[in-house]
This record gives C-alpha cells, structure tokens and sequence, in this order.
C-alpha cells in the first residue's frame, strides 16, 4: 500500500457513502419508506450504521485494489468507464435482479436502484481511474 491507494481508499469510502445517501436516502427514500414490512426503522437503521460505514470501507478497499491490479497504460477515462460498467454488471444489475427474484419489490423500485446506482457505479469508476491513472 502507498499514499495513492491511501487517497483512493478514502476518496471512494466519501463517493460511495454520498452517492448511496443520494441515491438511496433522497432519489429512493420515499418508496423504500412505503415498504415497512422490508426494511429496518429508521432508528434500527441507525442503530447499525456503523456495518453501513464498514461495508463502504471494504468496498472502497476492494474497488481500488481490483482497479490497481488490472490498470493498462491506456487513457484513464476510458479504463474508468470500462470498470464502471464492470463493477456495476458485478455490483449492482445482478445484486438487484436477486433481491428482486426473492424480496417481494415492485418492479419499477428494482428497475430505479439498477439505473440510480449503475449510474453511481460508472462514476465511481471513473473517479477511481482518475485517482489512480
């Protein structure tokens, strides 16, 4: 590890964390609210924060370490577009698609979280390329 994968880390555990407040508390928030029966109160939700702050470490730890791996000597924007895309096939389509098939989800919630968060995951991508270019 070096100062590089440092900032990485940090400045993606920040995007992640924003973009999921973005995404999920404001964009989704109101229809997340209407389905009771699914999710935590919002003061149990609250109560377990410190796995959301957890899972974003881990996740920010894991997109720079993948990316780090895998980088060519080509043009960042592009590399980061291409991971974008990857990491949202691998993080958010499939994960969604799965909590649709077993969790009883109105379809047009499911198909926001793909588009919201795939959107979040290609940028998330690109500011991971342009860290670490």
């Amino acid at each position: 590890m070096n100062k590089q994968f440092i900032i990485s880390v940090v400045v993606l555990f920040v995007w992640t964390l924003l973009a999921g407040m973005l995404v999920h508390g404001m964009l989704l928030g109101p229809q997340y609210a209407a389905l009771t029966d699914l999710y935590r109160p919002e003061a149990d939700q609250m109560a377990h924060f410190p796995y959301m702050l957890a899972g974003h470490v881990a996740m920010a730890i894991g997109i720079t370490w993948i990316y780090r791996m895998g980088r060519h000597g080509r043009a960042w924007l592009g590399q980061g577009i291409r991971f974008g895309i990857a990491l949202a096939l691998l993080m958010t389509v499939s994960i969604y698609l799965i909590y649709f098939a077993v969790q009883p989800m109105p379809a047009s919630l499911a198909s926001q979280q793909v588009a919201y968060d795939s959107v979040a995951v290609i940028l998330t991508g690109v500011i991971t390329a342009f860290i670490n270019k």
